[in-house]
């Protein structure tokens, strides 16, 4: 990642970043966040877009990067917001978080040092695990986008 991710705390602007719910075999990739923000929370792999990339590029990126997998994003399944504030109010993070909906391609789990562990569960499996606000709405929507979109292809 670029220098500018160390200006994201007490930024002056939100920061535009994409995950991915990436499914393979009826399972979606869970992760556990090894550091802020969401530190402890399982999630969906991603990060920060950076300027030039696409967001299909971004996803693409992060997720090999997080995570070493290939993967290839089939869509976006809505947004999430994510500001966290400090003691005194400031906003100390702002995210607007695109996620996408994606098969797994090749690959198998290489964790990087920001992610703690990771888990290819059932969606329905999500319930048991402290998440990040609105993760089993995301996943939700990306196993329908998923179906559609394997539906289509015949």
């Amino acid at each position: 990642m670029s220098n500018a991710n160390n200006s994201r705390t007490y930024p002056t602007r939100p920061y535009l970043a994409v995950s991915a719910a990436i499914f393979r075999d009826g399972r979606v990739l869970i992760v556990r966040r090894g550091r802020p923000p969401a530190h402890g929370l399982y999630t969906l792999p991603g990060g920060g877009v950076e300027l030039g990339e696409t967001l299909e590029q971004a996803v693409t990126r992060e997720v090999r990067e997080e995570t070493g997998l290939a993967i290839a994003p089939i869509g976006l399944v809505g947004f999430r917001e994510a500001i966290a504030r400090d003691s005194a109010a400031r906003v100390e993070r702002h995210f607007v978080i695109l996620p996408f909906a994606a098969h797994w391609v090749a690959g198998e789990i290489a964790l990087s040092e920001e992610l703690a562990e990771a888990h290819w569960l059932k969606p329905d499996e999500l319930g048991r695990l402290k998440t990040t606000e609105g993760l089993a709405e995301i996943v939700a929507a990306a196993a329908e986008r998923v179906a559609l979109a394997r539906a289509s292809a015949g």
